[in-house]
């Protein structure tokens, strides 16, 4: 039975008494769920089925940092069978991470692992690759921010290091994409996770000299197709389920899942990454913004998630996992009545990506910085929420830029939407009201994508319009201001080299 609700342009809807289900399979760097939902009563209903940290390994041949892709599988077929007793899943739709990928053989079998993004293999790589193609013409070329670990350069890697990969390929494969076809035979690169590899085109199309740098051939790719596409089918609890193609990677499901109100407004997908931007129908492919490093991914209905990739929650992840400590909640409090901005450090230093001890990187970088040494995890947690909230500072100017005009809100969204402390300090440092929440937008954004396919929901708009109706936000308004020494002192620490000062000081 179909849900009941139709939503028009206008966002009007009719209500109906039972909701048909929609799973989103929601796989971030830090843990995967599965979430069952509907409409019902005019509302979005949410139940979480099952939920599992992302299984890695170190991979014994290559010994690089690896995703466990067939245990990944594992799990999410387990939560379907689980959540086949709950009746007829009408669809299923998987989001994850970008950049990481699978090749498969001329069979469709697995060569190699699903290496992480995180692994170091790609140091050095985006140079080689820029030195046979020049940077401003890679931008030009697709608007993706460049970072070390994008699907170009991971490429270029294997490249030089593992041949025998890419000779034995007949198709790459992004995580969703190979998990998708795991489940329903159809194989496909859906347009927002392709986005990310850096080697699509600002139209939407594999770009030739940019697969060729990667050392690809074009074969390997297929057509992006759009978020929306019904891929196939899959047999639960004997009935067929629709398996669906949402915005395959979890930023534009989020994104697609924030209840935007005016173009006025940024939104900040808060995890294992925050991911801070503004959507915008056109890309932008600026001087300025190559040189602030924005990005240009492609998002629902073709429209452009102009962002930047902060390091987010990653740092304090590690920080409780290297201490023990499961109470988080705890420790933000604890850090929110410590003095502010004693210690900050520039999370988007390469020495915070991947060291073998986060506690120790932060100690050295405010050791080398001149600045006290944070020591126990409070500490540590206030130093971080104080450096991320000046980023998102300084990436909300860097968008007042770009936009030409002001902004007028933040929306954060995901699990570090949680973090009271941490909303509130962003609001302060940027001077911007907070609307904070929900927590699950990928997972919301990818239902509703689901239900646009299916007919149910109209459009973009009108999922916007029934997602701020369905679910709370707690609102933030600036307080404090940050003192301008602190300001100045950030920036500072924006242009160090610091890996280049740590060297030189244990040298010495």
């Amino acid at each position: 039975m179909c849900i009941g609700i139709v939503a028009d342009k206008q966002g009007d809807m009719s209500k109906g008494d039972h909701a048909t289900n929609h799973l989103a399979v929601d796989l971030g760097a830090g843990s995967g769920r599965l979430i069952l939902g509907g409409i019902l009563k005019g509302k979005i209903e949410l139940t979480e089925l099952s939920r599992f940290a992302t299984p890695t390994f170190k991979d014994d041949q290559s010994h690089y940092q690896c995703w466990d892709i067939q245990a990944l599988e594992d799990r999410i077929r387990d939560g379907l069978a689980r959540c086949s007793i709950r009746g007829t899943i009408a669809s299923l739709g998987i989001d994850s991470w970008g950049v990481d990928y699978v090749l498969l053989n001329s069979e469709r079998q697995r060569i190699g692992p699903a290496i992480c993004y995180r692994d170091k293999r790609t140091v050095g790589m985006m140079e080689l690759v820029q030195a046979d193609l020049p940077k401003e013409a890679i931008y030009r070329l697709t608007g993706i921010q460049f970072q070390r670990f994008n699907t170009l350069y991971q490429l270029a890697a294997s490249a030089r290091l593992q041949r025998a990969w890419l000779d034995s390929a007949a198709h790459l494969a992004l995580i969703p994409d190979y998990l998708h076809f795991r489940l329903c035979g159809v194989l496909a690169n859906e347009y927002t996770n392709a986005t990310t590899t850096q080697m699509l085109s600002v139209n939407g199309e594999w770009e030739p000299a940019l697969l060729k740098a990667a050392g690809l051939s074009p074969d390997l790719v297929l057509p992006p197709v759009p978020a929306g596409t019904i891929l196939g089918q899959i047999q639960l609890n004997g009935t067929s389920t629709k398996v669906i193609a949402p915005a395959t990677h979890d930023t534009a499901s989020a994104v697609a899942g924030i209840p935007l109100r005016s173009n006025g407004e940024a939104y900040i997908s808060s995890g294992t990454w925050s991911l801070m931007g503004i959507e915008s129908e056109e890309p932008v492919v600026t001087a300025d913004a190559m040189r602030m490093n924005f990005t240009n991914e492609g998002g629902m209905e073709r429209r452009f998630r102009v962002l930047k990739n902060i390091m987010g929650m990653w740092p304090f992840q590690r920080i409780c996992s290297e201490h023990g400590i499961l109470e988080t909640e705890r420790l933000i409090s604890a850090a929110g009545q410590l003095p502010p901005w004693r210690s900050i450090v520039y999370l988007d230093d390469s020495a915070f990506l991947n060291p073998e001890s986060m506690t120790e990187a932060v100690r050295c970088y405010c050791e080398c910085t001149g600045q006290p040494i944070p020591v126990t995890p409070p500490e540590l947690a206030r130093c971080i929420f104080d450096s991320l909230a000046l980023s998102y500072r300084e990436v909300k100017e860097q968008l007042e830029i770009l936009c030409q005009r002001r902004l007028t809100r933040i929306r954060i969204v995901g699990g570090g939407c949680r973090n009271r402390h941490l909303n509130q300090l962003c609001a302060d440092v940027c001077q911007l009201p907070v609307s904070a929440g929900p927590v699950e937008a990928s997972a919301i954004g990818n239902l509703c994508v689901q239900m646009i396919a299916m007919r149910e929901i109209e459009d973009l708009n009108a999922a916007r319009s029934l997602i701020f109706s369905s679910f709370g936000v707690q609102e933030y308004e600036p307080q404090l201001n940050v003192p301008d020494v602190v300001w100045m002192r950030f920036k500072h620490l924006a242009a160090f080299k610091y890996l280049e000062a740590e060297k030189a000081r244990v040298e010495v």
